[in-house]
């Protein structure tokens, strides 16, 4: 007769098998599966031994945060205490619906600088009261959910402390309930300190009401300072091994969106276009679309963020699609328009050329010399001339006047900073010079809407835009998503590979 257990008695079945499995010191095989995210001995096939997560090591991780605190040390007042405090909380599990969670995303910030994959932690980075040196290499405290059988039934594995500490190279680690005891004993031996948090945008609302604000409104005669410049000043710049993992997403979304281009063909539902891109990408490796993607067909593609993607794409009609993905952390943001019938008609081809030569000339800009914003000017310049060229604009215009008609034409910037997030980095401006590591996207478009009566007829209802992702070096720019064509002739190849 089979025994049935219930959840409390699986509960307990758990607890035993966690309790012997601590105890004995296996190092491969069961124990391994205890894990609250993929490590080195679990997933082989994704992690390198002293790798955190996929492509970055312990020591990537460590020197991120000993940058983060120099940089902080170099940008202090004169006066302001030399020790600080950095507070930085993971994401939380949102839910959809009861007991139904969306996709778990972990807070860029804290992913950047632990690599900890799980919900409901946080993360300290602080001066050790104890060596007397507060320019000495910052110790570092991970707080994190308790192992829990029960819930872990449910939910799978977490680290807790112990596997935390194997395998994410941080100082120590305790429980989040510990994180108020530890708190209150640095207040205790630190009379003035410098708190560094996103106190008025908190992103983990659970731990700031619980211990956060005390600690704010307790630590009297102390500063405080926003992280977020601070961290996205690191994060604009990237290591050799998160380029690496920048161009494999890239490659990723690049030949997806090819496959998404052979698919298509007159009738077809844009919603098809973006499970078709969606499986492309997780079937090369990406865990998810890095953003709900743009598929619009014909003059919808005049709405810039057009997501809803639910209407049919009628022969004739041009198809834009926006679309990324996120690898381990690291996205792609691309662009193509193409004609779902195979073949551009002349307007088409003639619009879509003047974007082109507009993108092929901003993309040579990308150099230490020229900023985005720079490089946002010269595509309003260029996309005049062309409009002029097309007879969509007067002649006659020149100057500001033909920037601020172009304008209208193309109503968003030339590009923005591409890394952990598709709009990365957002408080460092567009001013400043491009430097090498950084990656940046350079999407020019013009959009002709059906009810802009100040054009000829054939090009209303036009939308295009082409965006590639390019990789800032001390010499010419690497264009990352040169494996997806987007000259005339080669779209046209791709789409007729299969018709013939």
């Amino acid at each position: 007769m089979a025994v049935v257990l219930t959840k409390s008695s699986w509960c307990d079945v758990l607890k035993v098998a966690l309790v012997s499995l601590r105890r004995s010191k296996i190092k491969n095989g069961l124990w391994c599966r205890y894990f609250g995210q993929p490590v080195p001995k679990t997933h082989p096939h994704l992690l390198k031994e002293g790798q955190v997560t996929p492509g970055i090591t312990e020591d990537e991780y460590r020197r991120r945060r000993i940058a983060l605190f120099r940089n902080a040390l170099q940008q202090r007042k004169s006066g302001a205490p030399k020790d600080m405090i950095f507070i930085f909380p993971s994401a939380s599990k949102v839910f959809m619906s009861y007991d139904i969670p969306y996709t778990f995303r972990q807070n860029t910030e804290f992913l950047y600088l632990c690599g900890f994959l799980e919900p409901d932690s946080l993360l300290l980075i602080f001066n050790n009261p104890n060596d007397g040196n507060p320019y000495a290499d910052p110790k570092s405290v991970l707080f994190v959910p308790p192992k829990n059988p029960e819930r872990e039934l449910w939910d799978g594995p977490c680290s807790g402390v112990e596997g935390t500490l194997s395998f994410t190279g941080i100082d120590a680690a305790y429980t989040v309930d510990e994180l108020e005891s530890f708190l209150y004993e640095y207040k205790k031996n630190h009379s003035r300190y410098t708190v560094w948090y996103n106190f008025n945008k908190p992103v983990q609302k659970k731990i700031h009401d619980r211990f956060l604000t005390r600690f704010i409104q307790e630590s009297r005669n102390c500063n405080f300072e926003i992280t977020d410049k601070l961290v996205q000043n690191l994060r604009l710049i990237k290591s050799e091994d998160e380029i690496e993992l920048m161009k494999n997403s890239v490659d990723i979304a690049s030949e997806s969106l090819v496959k998404v281009m052979e698919f298509s063909q007159p009738g077809i539902n844009e919603s098809m276009l973006v499970a078709k891109m969606d499986y492309e990408c997780r079937t090369r490796g990406a865990q998810y679309l890095a953003y709900p993607p743009v598929v619009a067909g014909g003059n919808r593609a005049n709405t810039v963020h057009y997501v809803n993607n639910n209407q049919i794409v009628n022969d004739g009609e041009l198809v834009l699609m926006d679309a990324g993905c996120e690898l381990h952390g690291y996205t792609s943001d691309l662009t193509r328009t193409w004609p779902v019938s195979g073949t551009f008609s002349k307007v088409q081809e003639e619009v879509y050329n003047a974007v082109l030569r507009c993108q092929e000339l901003c993309l040579k800009m990308c150099r230490k010399t020229f900023s985005l914003d720079d490089i946002y000017t010269e595509m309003l310049a260029i996309l005049g001339c062309e409009l002029k060229a097309l007879g969509l604009i007067e002649s006659s215009l020149s100057g500001s006047k033909l920037m601020a008609t172009a304008r209208k034409f193309c109503p968003h910037h030339v590009g923005h900073y591409l890394g952990m997030d598709v709009h990365d980095t957002p408080s460092v401006s567009r001013r400043i010079h491009l430097e090498p590591g950084m990656i940046v996207t350079i999407e020019p478009g013009i959009y002709i809407p059906e009810t802009n009566m100040m054009v000829p007829a054939e090009f209303r209802g036009i939308g295009i835009r082409i965006e590639d992702n390019v990789l800032i070096t001390n010499s010419s720019p690497v264009i990352l998503s040169s494996n997806c064509p987007k000259r005339v002739e080669d779209i046209e190849d791709i789409m007729n590979s299969n018709r013939r």
